[in-house]
């Protein structure tokens, strides 16, 4: 009798060791799980911070070029009205340095890049993700590819234009045809202007719906960090 019950609080003494470990284990594991659980909400919190920093810098350079956009349209319009009238003066010469430039644009990507190779899913926020997707991955190529266009038309159209045509250019400020009347009445001209026109309305679009998206995920960040 003595040894059995020896033997019974020896075996009640291991069951009482073994159920402290197990429970030692649970709270370390608990205790990580806190810890790691912290350590993403850090991180996301940081990384969205610098999302917000790159997309508020996008949006003032993209609001800066978009007017530039929007100008080299408008003076298009006013240009050929002119011609059509018979209206000719050095005002065209620095109208035409502006309205067969390019833009030029680049995004602050670099926070988007790094959240990439942690994974995207370290944003809870699944539309926020998606909508993180959709204006880097996709509205950017769109805009990207637009403004190539205006750029390729430039390099292919007008060089040989401005090298052939032009006695002065100056970028976005001033050029001066050696013949302004006679070159901008050839009906060729008129088709030229109107292409790069239409070149720089889609790129338009693609700068309107890029700051429309740079918009709701500005927003999407603020709601979350609240």
């Amino acid at each position: 009798m003595i040894k059995e019950n020896r033997v019974s609080k020896y075996a009640l003494y291991a069951m009482g060791e073994i159920l402290l470990v197990v429970i030692g284990i649970l709270i370390a594991l608990q205790i990580n799980n806190w810890n790691d659980h912290r350590k993403n909400e850090d991180f996301e919190r940081s990384i969205l911070e610098l999302i917000d920093q790159n997309l508020a810098a996008d949006k003032e350079i993209l609001k800066e070029e978009m007017s530039k956009t929007i100008q080299a349209i408008e003076l298009t319009d006013l240009l050929l009205e002119h011609v059509a009238q018979k209206h000719f003066s050095d005002s065209l010469n620095r109208w035409m340095a502006k309205i067969i430039s390019f833009e030029r644009f680049k995004s602050q990507s670099s926070a988007f890049e790094v959240l990439k190779a942690r994974g995207i899913e370290n944003i809870n926020d699944k539309e926020l993700q998606l909508a993180l997707i959709s204006y880097y991955d996709e509205s950017l190529f769109n805009l990207y590819q637009s403004i190539d266009d205006v750029a390729d038309s430039f390099k292919a159209d007008w060089i040989p234009i401005v090298k052939q045509e032009f006695s002065e250019f100056k970028w976005r400020e001033y050029c001066e045809l050696r013949d302004q009347q006679a070159f901008l009445e050839k009906p060729t001209t008129r088709v030229l202007f109107n292409l790069f026109k239409d070149n720089r309305g889609g790129q338009l679009r693609r700068m309107e719906n890029s700051l429309t998206k740079i918009d709701d995920i500005r927003s999407r960040i603020e709601r979350n960090a609240k």
